[in-house]
């Protein structure tokens, strides 16, 4: 099988916490199955990244804005990579560009194309577990493109969908979909499964597990979404047709 496993932010925040995702990823690997892996920028980064732009410009252009803001997701990219070779396993980073991730020309916010998969097949073949930056892409222009909010969660959709992948795994703080935000109600209830339309409605009224283009990315390819949390086991929650 193929699986693609993302992890956010907060499940990258430190060393302990990177070494425990890739834990995860050699598990998956470990079962006889290719891994890819797409990875958020670490913690806070995004928004300190954003703060040192705004600090030497008041108006950068978003070209270059995009330029700079990638490279959050690279440094992550290379440091599970270095965790997982130091467990014992071959593994390869790779950029949004390298992996192949194509999109359209809107800085900041682009929308996601297709994928060259040549590269990334060719990583998985030689038995490497990949490790792909979430939230970029390059357009026709061979330009760096981000890709607005939830851009990770999209690029591992989209991996998903275009890799014709058996399982897209989404791995964040909270352990499945619930009604309400279970850190505010504690009798909000999970969902063991939820349909996209669903899915669509709470991200809309500002649930912030998944955002709302990644479903609906998912709901275009048909992919099947498991949200699973990075610090205690379960089953999570399941976004899917339910038609």
């Amino acid at each position: 099988m193929l699986i693609v496993q993302k992890f956010g932010g907060s499940s990258l925040a430190d060393a302990k916490r990177i070494h425990r995702a890739a834990k995860r990823a050699i598990h998956a690997s470990q079962g006889g199955n290719q891994v890819v892996v797409v990875v958020s920028a670490q913690g806070d980064t995004t928004d300190h990244l954003v703060s040192a732009a705004a600090a030497v410009s008041t108006a950068p252009s978003k070209r270059e804005l995009d330029a700079y803001l990638a490279a959050g997701e690279q440094m992550s990219a290379g440091l599970m990579a270095m965790a997982l070779e130091s467990m014992g396993h071959r593994a390869v980073s790779l950029t949004g560009w390298q992996a192949g991730l194509l999109t359209d020309g809107v800085h900041t916010d682009a929308r996601v194309l297709g994928l060259v998969k040549d590269r990334i097949r060719r990583e998985l073949d030689a038995g490497r577990i990949v490790v792909v930056t979430g939230f970029q892409g390059i357009n026709a222009d061979e330009d760096v493109t981000t890709l607005g909010r939830g851009g990770s969660d999209t690029t591992a959709v989209a991996l998903a969908a275009f890799l014709q992948a058996d399982k897209c795994q989404i791995y964040t703080d909270v352990d499945g979909i619930y009604d309400r935000d279970p850190r505010i109600f504690p009798d909000a209830v999970r969902y063991d499964q939820i349909g996209y339309d669903e899915m669509l409605c709470l991200a809309r009224q500002g649930a912030q597990v998944l955002h709302d283009r990644c479903v609906e990315l998912a709901k275009e390819h048909g992919v099947q979404i498991q949200v699973l949390s990075s610090f205690r086991p379960g089953p999570g929650t399941i976004v899917k047709s339910l038609q």
